[in-house]
């Protein structure tokens, strides 16, 4: 082992995520809720199986087309646009949030995926209006969608080849809450 390989002990990868989301969740200017924190640390386990990422199309694996699902997602029943509207929204966060870095070398950049996941986060409320007992949850997701990127993005780059770990951290988000 080299001397920048750091070992993780830990009890799921989801007590992980919700650990480090916590950890710059509380040194922002205005945190987000321990509900927030803790779907997207469920949203963050989730796709720690890359296969949650693609797709199967005859018998081959793509990105998901995410943006052509949700112009197909009101042709199907409720329960199935719900589900839809959930992949969509949650695969934008983790997009954004993980791999934020990467899509600013894509022509489908980051305020893609963004706009698909409010969009889906926004649509999917009316299916579910509450969630863990919060009235609106999934348009509060919506409106702070780039808070809670922001704070995955930081975990991403925390755990990076090319982190410093000495580096300290500031979270100033630029929020505009209504």
């Amino acid at each position: 082992m080299s001397e920048n390989t750091k070992i993780v002990l830990e009890t799921s990868l989801q007590v992980f995520f919700f650990d480090h989301l916590q950890e710059f969740n509380k040194k922002s200017i205005t945190p987000l809720t321990n509900e927030t924190i803790y779907y997207s640390s469920i949203v963050m386990n989730n796709f720690s199986e890359s296969s949650r990422l693609f797709e199967q199309v005859e018998n081959k694996s793509r990105e998901k087309l995410l943006g052509i699902k949700l112009l197909e997602s009101s042709q199907y029943s409720k329960e199935k646009q719900k589900s839809i509207l959930k992949d969509i929204a949650e695969t934008s966060l983790f997009v954004c949030g993980f791999f934020a870095d990467s899509l600013n070398k894509k022509i489908i950049d980051q305020k893609y995926y963004e706009d698909l996941g409010k969009i889906a986060y926004q649509r999917l409320n009316a299916f579910s209006p509450s969630y863990y007992d919060i009235p609106s949850f999934y348009n509060k997701m919506a409106r702070h969608f780039s808070d809670v990127t922001l704070l995955m993005s930081l975990v991403s780059k925390k755990y990076s080849a090319d982190s410093d770990p000495a580096m300290p951290w500031l979270i100033v988000q630029n929020r505009k809450v209504s």
